[in-house]
C-alpha cells in the first residue's frame, strides 16, 4: 500500500518570508514551479529527496485542508550527527532555541531535538539518532 510521503502542503501567511525563513534555518533549497490545475507560479522547499509546497492562505487556485490557517504544523527533521551546526546555524539567524537539547522518542527510537518556531509559528524540531548528539 502506501510507501512513502511525496510532500507536504504547508499554509503560509507569506510564502516568500517563509521560504527565507527555511532556507535560512535549515538550508532547504527554493523551487519555482508551475502546476496544471492552476495558473501562476507557486514555491517549494526542497531537502533531499522531500518537498513541501508553500501556499498562500486564502488562495483558492489549491485544493486544501478545510481550515486554512497558517501556523499549526508540528515539524521534526533529523540531521546526522551533532546537532552543534544547527544551533550555531541558528544563532548566526537570530533564531531562539525553544526547547531543548532534550531526549525524544522518534520513529527509529531514541533522538535528541531543539526545537524553534518558524514565521507562522509552526513547531520546527531538528533531531538527531547519534550517540552524542553535542559533539
Amino acid at each position: 500500500m502506501i510507501v512513502r510521503i511525496d510532500h507536504i502542503v504547508m499554509n503560509c501567511r507569506d510564502v516568500q518570508a517563509t521560504a527565507s525563513w527555511y532556507e535560512r534555518a535549515l538550508g532547504f533549497t527554493r523551487e519555482i514551479y508551475t502546476s496544471p490545475s492552476a495558473p501562476g507560479e507557486r514555491i517549494s522547499l526542497k531537502f533531499g529527496p522531500h518537498k513541501f509546497n508553500l501556499r498562500q492562505t486564502g488562495d483558492a487556485g489549491w485544493v486544501t485542508c478545510k481550515v486554512d490557517a497558517p501556523g499549526s504544523l508540528d515539524l521534526c527533521f533529523v540531521t546526522e550527527g551533532s546537532l552543534k551546526p544547527v544551533m550555531e546555524r541558528w544563532a548566526a539567524a537570530g533564531i531562539a532555541v525553544t526547547a531543548g537539547p532534550g531526549p525524544r522518542t522518534g520513529a527509529l527510537g531514541m533522538m535528541t531535538s531543539i526545537y524553534c518556531n518558524d514565521p507562522d509559528g509552526n513547531l520546527v524540531e531538528v533531531s538527531t539518532y547519534a550517540a552524542d548528539p553535542l559533539a
